[in-house]
């Protein structure tokens, strides 16, 4: 698992029935997207695993058969959106197109994953884990990197420390004081964060 996420999950109840392949297979996809609208309604802390299963129309040994608990669950859901982000970033980078229109690029889709995801990684925050850190975050900052050296290579800049700084800029914690302090929404964190671009390369 990517984050250390401690939830607490209701009795598993039996459910005698066997799926066959396909049908798991369609209830493991069914379980995610029905998870990941009430996530989105309610909010992650306020869903059970019996609204889960109740939602999706299956019977609660079904969920628990696809996921332990919902700290299992939130992993999936959290770590196929950023497969997603890893793979269209990798097809973008790739092109060797202008780096500053791509760090730009990339710097707007980090903000929108961390938004869409922000419940997810606060409580992964919570549980004293360390977002910057993780390995799942950490290629962030690398690509950030890696484009600022194509921007302003060294001795311009000191391209490790705007790294940093981009780098806790689109960080959760971040952008959660951001919203709930001061009210901002999706659209002024991605303006910032390119006009903190903008100083860096005028």
């Amino acid at each position: 698992m990517l984050y250390n996420i401690v939830m607490n999950n209701d009795s598993i109840l039996p459910d005698n029935s066997r799926p066959t392949r396909s049908d798991a297979v369609k209830n493991h996809s069914l379980l995610l997207e029905t998870a990941q609208r009430l996530f989105d309604q309610e909010g992650l802390e306020n869903v059970s695993m019996s609204a889960i299963a109740e939602a999706a129309g299956v019977g609660k040994g079904t969920l628990y058969r696809h996921f332990k608990n919902k700290s299992e669950l939130a992993h999936v859901l959290l770590d196929q959106d950023m497969r997603d982000l890893q793979t269209r970033a990798l097809r973008r980078l790739q092109g060797n197109g202008d780096p500053l229109k791509d760090l730009r690029w990339f710097l707007e889709q980090v903000v929108r994953f961390v938004d869409r995801n922000q419940a997810l990684l606060c409580v992964a925050a919570r549980e004293n884990v360390s977002v910057l850190n993780a390995p799942a975050h950490l290629w962030w900052r690398q690509t950030i990197r890696g484009l600022l050296l194509r921007v302003t290579p060294p001795p311009v800049a000191d391209v490790d420390y705007l790294a940093d700084m981009l780098y806790i800029m689109v960080d959760v914690q971040t952008i959660r004081f951001q919203k709930q302090t001061h009210g901002y929404n999706l659209e002024r964190l991605i303006n910032g964060v390119d006009e903190i671009l903008s100083l860096i390369n005028p």
